[in-house]
C-alpha cells in the first residue's frame, strides 16, 4: 500500500517540511522576545539611573554655620557647611585678610590641620577662630628688604662668602662645644616641633636660651635666665641658618628681629631636625 505522504523536490515530505518550518518560526519568536527582553532591561537600568541621580539630588547639602575669624586683632564673620576642609576655610579667607593660604595658620585648640573639617573640629556659632599669618605685601616689602641687604654686603665684601661659624662673633660661643643639656641634633631628619620648649642652646653671649613656639598667639617667646623676650611672629623679619662645621647636625640660627642684620638674635646648637619646622611656625608652611 503506497504511503500518501509526499515528496518535494528536495526529497522531504510535506510533513517534513511543515515541522522544519514550524521550528524556524519558534526560533524566530525566541530571538524577538530575547530582543525585546534585552530592551526592556535597558530602559529599566536607565529609569533606575535617572532615579538614583534624583535621589541624590534631593539629598540635602551640609549645613552650614556662621562663626568668627580673627586676624591681627581684626575680627570677621564667616559662613561655611560644616563639611568643608581647613584648606577650602583657607582659601576662602585670601581675600578677606590678605594672607596667602600657604601662610596662614589656623588655630582650633591648636594647630589645625588642611584635611580636617570644621565639623570635626567642632565649630559651631560660638567659635571665634584664630589666623596667623603675615599678609601679602609685608611679606614683599621684607623679601625686597632683605635683597637690598644681601646686594649691599655682597658688594662691600669678597666674593667668597665666610661660614658663620669661622666669623669671630660666633667663634667665641662654638669655641665652648656643645652644652651638656643640649638635645640630641639629627641629619637628614625633619621633625614637627615638639610640645615642650627647645632648650639645651646659647645665646650670643654664652648665656643658655629656650625657644618656646606660642602659636595659639602667634609668638616666639626667648627665654633666658634673666628675662623671657615675647616676640610677635609677625614682626621677624627674616630667619637664618647655618650648620655648624664638624657638627652638622647642629645649626646657628638668626632671627631677625629690625630692618638689618644688627637686629638678629643669634642662637647657638640648634638641633637640625628642628630648623625647617622653626622656619615653617614663623612664616607658615
Amino acid at each position: 500500500m503506497e504511503s500518501s505522504e509526499e515528496i518535494n523536490g528536495h526529497g522531504e515530505t510535506k510533513n517534513e517540511t511543515k515541522v522544519a518550518d514550524s521550528a524556524v518560526k519558534e526560533e524566530t519568536s525566541e530571538c524577538t522576545v530575547k530582543e525585546i527582553t534585552t530592551e526592556s532591561s535597558a530602559e529599566e537600568q536607565i529609569t533606575e539611573s535617572v532615579v538614583k541621580e534624583e535621589t541624590c539630588d534631593l539629598i540635602p547639602d551640609s549645613p552650614s554655620v556662621e562663626f568668627t575669624i580673627i586676624h591681627n586683632k581684626d575680627k570677621y564673620m564667616v559662613s561655611m557647611p560644616l563639611s568643608s576642609t581647613i584648606a577650602q576655610l583657607k582659601n576662602k579667607l585670601v581675600d578677606m585678610i590678605g594672607v596667602p593660604s600657604k601662610m596662614q595658620k589656623i588655630m582650633i585648640k591648636g594647630l589645625a590641620k588642611d584635611d580636617q573639617t570644621l565639623e570635626s573640629l567642632n565649630v559651631n556659632s560660638s567659635s571665634k577662630i584664630m589666623v596667623v599669618g603675615a599678609k601679602l605685601q609685608d611679606i614683599v616689602a621684607v623679601s625686597v628688604a632683605n635683597v637690598e641687604e644681601e646686594s649691599s654686603s655682597s658688594k662691600s665684601g669678597s666674593s667668597v662668602k665666610e661660614p658663620l661659624c669661622k666669623k669671630k662673633l660666633h667663634l667665641k660661643v662654638l669655641e665652648r662645644g656643645i652644652p651638656d643639656d643640649a638635645l640630641v641634633g639629627i641629619l637628614n631628619i625633619k621633625d614637627p616641633l615638639p610640645p615642650h620648649p627647645l632648650s639645651g642652646m646659647l645665646n650670643k653671649h654664652g648665656g643658655k636660651v629656650r625657644l618656646t613656639f606660642k602659636l595659639e598667639v602667634d609668638q616666639l617667646w626667648i627665654g633666658t635666665k634673666e628675662r623671657t623676650q615675647k616676640v610677635a611672629m609677625n614682626t621677624i623679619r627674616h630667619v637664618v641658618s647655618e650648620p655648624i662645621e664638624g657638627h652638622e647636625e647642629y645649626h646657628i640660627v638668626g632671627f631677625q628681629l629690625g630692618t638689618t642684620e644688627a637686629s638678629r638674635y643669634w642662637v647657638y646648637w640648634v638641633p637640625a631636625q628642628y630648623v625647617d619646622s622653626i622656619k615653617e611656625a614663623i612664616f607658615g608652611g
